[in-house]
């Protein structure tokens, strides 16, 4: 199974519009980060991930969300704990893993049909000074999409170092993600232009 797919179910979070759930993860996102303490961002990523079950998902999915991003955790954590203390490296860690989480858990309980077609309303207002509501709305969801694929193209690229005896290096690590990425962005667009989106 590939990490941020929708997947069918009934549970309450997917019942609920596309646009509720993106206005949620705006509204985490930025809640997060004007929150300074780490217990409370604990907390908040505590609830986000209760809410994996509560959505008619196992354990076992939660561990598939996270894992991929474990080791970018870790250097964050270690770069926070060498510029200031563990405190503020616990505080930075749990704001991204809240927002990936609950991003990943939006992707997985939201159509990408519903989830475009709510981002076009909302930018349907802004058509008069030059906004194309399509674009925005695309680029917007394959953003989403891309947050828990690129976790999961870095856990592939982790451990194909390590079995080279790389993990301790972490341009080993970058230089393949951002040239992975990359690629894929390419893949995207040539797709897109095939379509002729316009």
């Amino acid at each position: 199974m590939i990490a941020g797919l929708y997947i069918d179910g009934t549970s309450p979070l997917h019942r609920a519009t596309a646009g509720i759930k993106i206005l949620a993860m705006i509204a985490l996102g930025t809640g997060v980060f004007l929150i300074p303490d780490w217990p409370v961002v604990t907390i908040i990523l505590a609830t986000v991930i209760l809410l994996y079950p509560l959505s008619g998902f196992g354990l076992a999915l939660v561990w598939h969300q996270i894992k991929p991003i474990l080791w970018l955790l870790a250097i964050f954590f270690a770069v926070q704990l060498w510029l200031h203390d563990w405190q503020a490296g616990l505080l930075v860690i749990t704001r991204i893993a809240a927002i990936v989480m609950f991003a990943s858990l939006v992707t997985l309980t939201t159509k990408t049909s519903d989830m475009l077609a709510s981002l076009e309303r909302a930018m349907i207002p802004l058509k008069p000074i030059g906004v194309n509501p399509e674009k925005v709305s695309l680029a917007i969801s394959m953003v989403l999409r891309f947050i828990p694929v690129i976790a999961t193209v870095a856990s592939e690229i982790r451990d194909a170092q390590r079995a080279r005896g790389l993990d301790k290096s972490i341009l080993a690590m970058i230089v393949p993600l951002i040239i992975r990425t990359l690629k894929m962005a390419d893949d995207v667009a040539d797709a897109i232009d095939a379509r002729s989106f316009d």
